[in-house]
């Protein structure tokens, strides 16, 4: 069994950038560099085309992980790669009406029309818009909405008369349950379009997509029904990160409830403590392969939850980044051999390094989930892993009209202060740059009697789930002294519970099941 070594739980910054790289290495020279989707480093190495997702999929992700992060952190990401990037968005609308299509076959026109790509679709006029102001993003995106409410409603869905026998499109309904696969997975960046641009439109069909979601989907219970939903478990957490949005930009109180409901209920259905996603909840799925862009989904809700006033669900979003999300980012590929026919097409060139940074289907203890025969990393998963990381690094620390919180326990620095983690460093020490009362969110598992703060004045209070310093000092170091308790947890799942060991919420040793290439240290 192959213990992984290169694992970075501390440091989100170095993972986006990491992942970033990754992205700009996924052109395919055989294909006029339109980006690989389908990937596998075991048992044989390799990049393919995909008919249903390299150019309508793949760039959506990558152009919103990679604009953001450049905006977010200045990543350094080469024009080139934007450019490449953009020019297969752009081609994946150039047939016959303004939706995201896709190409049959490397040499094929594009004829596939997959409603569930509207999202990857949107995602990348969106970032092209906002933050290369690109008119020509802008005329599509304002078009394809135009499209979308003449071509589909929601009692009827597609007028497949009009797209199948005039146009000569084939619909391809990605899983079951073709709403919540399909076009409900665009609100999120809709309502990111309507943020950047004001464009009025696309927020009415964001509100008509949210209308028929919470009508027949996510209900006042909270269920989840896979036979309603659609097994295809990113789909629906995408949906539901994408209701948190929508709520969160238009202040819709009990918008945000009805997606509290789902995330505190249903979703337990298909997600474990660590925030590992089932990456297809039908009987007979492998029972311990995930998918990372669904466990990026829960985080991103997480967080609108935390700042909704609801500081135990930071506390969850720091769980899922330390416990399973940044642990499967894919660093040491020392295992990954080349595939025989090595660089007789570019899909064998130089794979192990260009699968550096990837996310892919991981298990909770490893990359290789116990009886899968193949581990793979299909290219768009970076770029939602990568998304999500985004907004876990605007949460860690940010300024409000109360004061600085300090959200997530990373180290981090802005213009208003500085944040050492404790798990990196001896303890949590805050430098306030610009006074103002300073708020630190409490882990759950923190004991109020055990905190110390050496050389403060007054006693800190606590409310709300924060500890609260009114008046701290500035410039100087504010030590936070904490134990991080070791606790046992078990992960429930489908065929095997698995003992983990946690430090605070960081995984320290867990059950690896015999398996391949594990994330942690064995708990025996």
């Amino acid at each position: 069994m192959t213990r992984l070594t290169d694992v970075n739980v501390h440091d989100i910054a170095d993972a986006i950038r990491l992942g970033c790289r990754t992205m700009c290495n996924v052109f395919n020279r055989d294909d006029g560099d339109i980006p690989f989707f389908e990937s596998r480093v075991r048992p044989e190495a390799w990049l393919r085309f995909h008919p249903m997702f390299s150019e309508a999929h793949v760039p959506g992700r990558h152009l919103n992980a990679l604009l953001t992060a450049q905006a977010t952190l200045s990543v350094d990401v080469p024009e080139v790669c934007i450019a490449r990037h953009a020019r297969a968005a752009f081609y994946a609308y150039s047939g016959p009406v303004p939706l995201p299509l896709n190409r049959t076959s490397l040499d094929g026109e594009l004829r596939n029309f997959v409603p569930h790509n509207l999202r990857e679709g949107f995602h990348a006029l969106y970032a092209l818009a906002r933050y290369r102001d690109s008119a020509h993003a802008r005329a599509l995106a304002e078009s394809s909405i135009a499209a979308i409410m003449r071509l589909w409603a929601p009692d009827r869905g597609w007028d497949r008369d009009y797209l199948e026998r005039t146009l000569g499109l084939q619909i391809i309904e990605f899983d079951s349950g073709p709403f919540i696969t399909g076009p409900a997975r665009a609100i999120g960046p809709l309502v990111k379009y309507y943020q950047a641009t004001g464009y009025g439109p696309a927020l009415e069909l964001a509100q008509m997509l949210k209308d028929k979601a919470i009508a027949e989907y996510f209900t006042a219970d909270g269920g989840y029904d896979p036979a309603t939903f659609g097994t295809h478990t990113h789909s629906t957490t995408c949906v539901m990160s994408s209701l948190a949005q929508l709520a969160d930009a238009t202040g819709d109180a009990a918008l945000l409830a009805r997606v509290k409901a789902f995330y505190d209920h249903g979703l337990r259905a298909i997600r474990d403590p660590l925030g590992w996603v089932i990456e297809n909840s039908r009987p007979a799925a492998h029972p311990d392969r995930g998918e990372v862009n669904n466990t990026g989904d829960i985080l991103e809700t997480a967080l609108i939850l935390g700042a909704w006033g609801y500081p135990e669900y930071y506390g969850d979003a720091e769980r899922i980044l330390r416990g399973h999300l940044l642990p499967s980012q894919l660093r040491d590929i020392s295992f990954i051999a080349p595939p025989p026919n090595a660089g007789a097409t570019d899909g064998t060139r130089d794979v192990a390094r260009r699968h550096r940074g990837a996310f892919g289907f991981p298990a909770p203890y490893g990359h290789e989930p116990v009886g899968m025969d193949h581990i793979s990393f299909n290219m768009d998963i970076v770029g939602g892993a990568v998304g999500s990381l985004c907004a876990a690094y605007r949460h860690i620390a940010r300024r409000d009209p109360d004061g600085h919180r300090v959200n997530l326990l990373f180290d981090h620095e802005t213009d208003d202060l500085k944040a050492e983690s404790p798990y990196a460093h001896a303890q949590l020490r805050v430098i306030v740059k610009r006074p103002a009362p300073l708020f630190v969110r409490l882990p759950a598992w923190a004991r109020p009697e055990t905190i110390r703060i050496p050389g403060l004045a007054a006693p800190p209070q606590i409310a709300a789930g924060y500890l609260t310093i009114p008046d701290p000092p500035a410039n100087q170091p504010l030590s936070i002294e904490f134990p991080l308790p070791e606790a046992e947890i078990m992960l429930e799942h489908r065929t095997r519970q698995i003992r983990t060991r946690l430090r605070g919420d960081q995984v320290l040793a867990m059950d690896n099941c015999g398996a391949d290439l594990a994330f942690f240290d064995s708990i025996d």
